[in-house]
């Protein structure tokens, strides 16, 4: 924890946020660990919400006092991505590394709060202010009868979770299988129910994380370390696999001795092992949904398998915006909760152990949410 300056107005387009309510994701700590690299200080978190304190003079839809929810992509509004339901893919936000090519260090997509230089450099959300860039096109006004931990998911894990099942197109009566279980994992459990599953199974080797899915969920569980997962979906579907399956782990995954190793000689980042469970898990002509992260290429990837079950595979940074306001519907209406997977909240000053027991699993830390002025 540091003291730095108060941020301040540097576009027509800024408002300056007062945070009230912020967290730590899972992405947070790919940073964290090194995993994304980041030479210089930068403020984390993008997953925020706050009362907006000052505004640029070009901003027309928010005024001072306004309570905000704020999407984690940081979005134009009017490039050919923007305008066309990709707004992930700004093409004005990472004024530095953005580009077509995808690179592992150039070449990125928009820009996100918090996520380091290549993605824009903009400071996030775990500060008691923050700037808020192109402020007309994301952030959402926030109905008064709802508190912060009712909404501060709209941010990033509940459009996540969201967009894993979105993206599979369900009919009603599918069985989804979920690789992980943690924020984002929950999040795309309730929005299985919600689009029509008929089983929804989650998957994980930390029981106390499978015992808060099964308790707000009411979801089946599998943890991998007591039983073999895929024969185990298999089983649960006739022998064919479950019809969505969906990787909201990424390269992060529990590894062995032996997958270390070969990650070190083939320069990868951690490991693609959940993918490759999905496509094992799903059945022929199914989807897998990945909403996972991952950094770097990866030796051996079974396309193969892909090809021949025929899979279709949907991937990337969720599109907020084209949920968000429908989201809010649903919280609003109650027909979904998002605050009841919280297991800890901290001031601010308390962040760098809130950040350790995130990272280590302790405590039975599911999701932590930090408030900079309690």
């Amino acid at each position: 924890m540091e003291k730095v300056d108060d941020p301040r107005i540097e576009n027509p387009g800024d408002v300056i946020l007062k945070v009230t309510s912020t967290a730590i994701c899972g992405s947070d700590l790919h940073i964290y660990d090194g995993g994304f690299p980041q030479a210089k200080d930068l403020i984390v978190g993008h997953e925020f919400m706050g009362i907006v304190e000052e505004l640029g003079s070009a901003v027309t839809k928010l005024k001072k006092g306004d309570r905000v929810v704020v999407p984690f992509p940081i979005s134009c509004g009017h490039c050919f991505f923007c305008t066309h339901g990709a707004s992930t893919h700004c093409e004005n936000s990472n004024h530095k590394h953005y580009g077509p090519e995808g690179d592992l260090m150039d070449g990125k997509g928009g820009a996100l709060f918090g996520y380091t230089d290549l993605y824009g450099g903009y400071s996030g959300g775990q500060a008691e202010y923050v700037r808020v860039p192109y402020a007309d096109v994301s952030p959402r006004l926030v109905p008064e009868n709802m508190s912060d931990n009712q909404v501060l998911f709209l941010t990033d894990i509940f459009p996540t979770g969201w967009s894993a099942i979105d993206w599979a197109q369900l009919k009603g009566g599918e069985v989804v299988a979920i690789f992980g279980s943690g924020p984002v994992g929950l999040m795309a459990q309730k929005a299985a129910w919600i689009k029509g599953a008929s089983r929804v199974i989650a998957i994980d080797p930390l029981n106390y994380r499978l015992e808060r899915a099964r308790e707000v969920n009411n979801v089946e569980t599998i943890n991998p370390h007591d039983v073999d997962p895929i024969q185990a979906i298999r089983y649960m579907t006739q022998g064919r696999g479950a019809d969505v399956c969906v990787d909201a782990v990424g390269y992060e995954a529990e590894r062995t001795i032996f997958e270390k190793f070969k990650a070190t000689i083939n320069f990868e980042k951690g490991t693609s092992k959940v993918i490759e469970n999905c496509f094992k898990a799903v059945r022929r002509g199914g989807t897998v949904s990945i909403v996972g992260v991952y950094g770097t290429p990866y030796d051996n990837f079974p396309v193969h398998r892909m090809f021949d079950k025929a899979i279709t595979i949907k991937q990337g940074q969720a599109p907020v915006l084209n949920y968000i306001d429908h989201l809010i519907e649903l919280v609003k209406e109650e027909k979904v909760i998002l605050n009841d997977i919280i297991s800890h909240t901290f001031p601010l000053s308390e962040t760098p152990h809130a950040y350790e027991i995130f990272k280590k699993k302790e405590d039975d830390c599911v999701k932590v949410v930090l408030k900079p002025w309690m």
